[in-house]
């Protein structure tokens, strides 16, 4: 069993949640976790309570950043071949472009 843990409000996570996702689904989450720069935990809880999910800039989310424009680019190098687009690209373009978004408001203020 896994330990119990105080969340921010000083509350103890002693509940587990357990659901089954498809492996493109499971992919996606990870996706969007690694971009958030959350623990999958927290990312899972905000989205699931429709809290918002704010990304704070950092190492990992630059790191997380960039490895999937770099996916994203090889998708596209594929579609100019001929093939068609996935879903999964375009929602994954979204988060990335929304998060860039984010990225430009937070440096406008500075």
């Amino acid at each position: 069993m896994s330990a119990k843990n105080l969340d921010q409000q000083g509350r103890w996570r002693n509940k587990v949640v357990a659901f089954r996702v498809s492996p493109e689904e499971d992919a996606q989450l990870e996706r969007f976790v690694q971009l958030s720069g959350l623990t999958k935990q927290d990312y899972i809880t905000r989205r699931l309570l429709c809290q918002n999910v704010v990304v704070q800039g950092n190492p990992r989310v630059y790191k997380a950043l960039r490895d999937q424009l770099a996916a994203v680019l090889g998708e596209l190098h594929r579609i100019d071949a001929g093939k068609s687009v996935h879903e999964d690209l375009l929602v994954t373009i979204d988060m990335v472009a929304k998060i860039l978004n984010g990225l430009k408001g937070e440096s406008d203020v500075q």
